[in-house]
């Protein structure tokens, strides 16, 4: 338990050392408004920008995701000589999956909303986290009435 702790502890402390880094390395590369500025940054931001506006794309994920839940699904209930505690892990997972999936498009939703109503991106983070927010909300509310885990 102790170790588990100390690793915890190790973890959190990298990764807090790390966002500090990032923020300065980001905040030493800015330039004054108005300057154009050819970083790698904006060229990465740009080639990733030309990859996800292309359809192929976006077929090729909803492919990928569909097959992996879909995989996850018949490895957790079928009988293929998995252990039972490997199947009902799987089972969580595949749950797992499928509500990240949903409130996934629950925050693009309401965040691309936000934005297709002239409002900038920070309104539409929060129009999107609050719709994210709403859905744990109402699982925890159905988790409590009805138990649906465990």
């Amino acid at each position: 338990m102790v170790s588990l702790t100390l690793l915890s502890t190790a973890l959190m402390g990298l990764l807090v050392v790390a966002t500090f880094v990032a923020v300065a390395r980001i905040g030493g590369q800015r330039s004054a408004p108005g300057v154009e500025s050819a970083s790698r940054y904006d060229a990465i931001v740009g080639t990733l920008g030309d990859v996800a506006r292309k359809p192929v794309t976006w077929a090729v994920s909803f492919v990928a995701i569909a097959v992996g839940v879909g995989a996850l699904a018949v490895l957790a209930v079928g009988s293929f000589g998995l252990s039972e505690g490997l199947s009902g892990t799987l089972l969580n997972l595949t749950y797992v999956a499928v509500g990240l999936l949903l409130t996934g498009f629950v925050f693009l939703g309401a965040y691309f909303g936000a934005r297709g109503r002239g409002l900038g991106n920070a309104h539409g983070v929060a129009a999107g986290s609050f719709a994210s927010g709403l859905v744990f909300l109402v699982v925890i509310a159905v988790e409590l009435l009805v138990g649906l885990v465990g």
